[in-house]
């Protein structure tokens, strides 16, 4: 459906980069929706299953705090309290650097393995990634997205 039909929008809006921009936030916010409600019976939120895909993709090396804090698509919440959940739940491990004892690093588990493995099955299962468009129009909304980033 148009989005000013979505929303019920009256007026014009005053450009279309505003139109735009409201689009963007309103499907991420019916996007992300989608996830959380897939994830409530895994007992993890976005921000968890983001952390476990960010530690996947380093490839069995430990990541910091900080690494997975930098590249973290939402940092609404406190990280070592997000941590701490997954850590009690036996999904990541957390310990010291060989190198420097102050340092903390984050492993993921192989139970956080087949989770994350389960997860994406069922996100599959529910089309949760099909977005009713092509691979050609799906690139070029990247390549979209990353200009508006700058």
């Amino acid at each position: 459906m148009e989005f000013s039909r979505e929303i019920n929008q009256t007026k014009a809006f005053k450009s279309e980069s505003i139109k735009a921009m409201l689009n963007v936030a309103y499907t991420a916010s019916i996007q992300q929706d989608r996830m959380v409600e897939l994830l409530k019976p895994y007992q993890i939120n976005d921000q968890h299953y983001n952390i476990l895909r960010i530690l996947i993709g380093k490839n069995g090396e430990p990541a910091s705090p900080g690494q997975v804090k930098a590249v973290l698509i939402n940092s609404r919440g406190d990280l070592t309290r997000l941590v701490d959940k997954l850590v009690k739940m036996g999904l990541i491990d957390r310990g010291h650097s060989q190198h420097d004892r102050r340092s903390v690093e984050l492993l993921i588990t192989k139970k956080g393995k087949h989770l994350v493995e389960r997860i994406a099955n069922e996100f599959d299962a529910n089309l949760v990634y099909d977005f009713k468009i092509t691979e050609k129009e799906a690139k070029q909304l990247n390549n979209l997205l990353d200009k508006l980033r700058g």
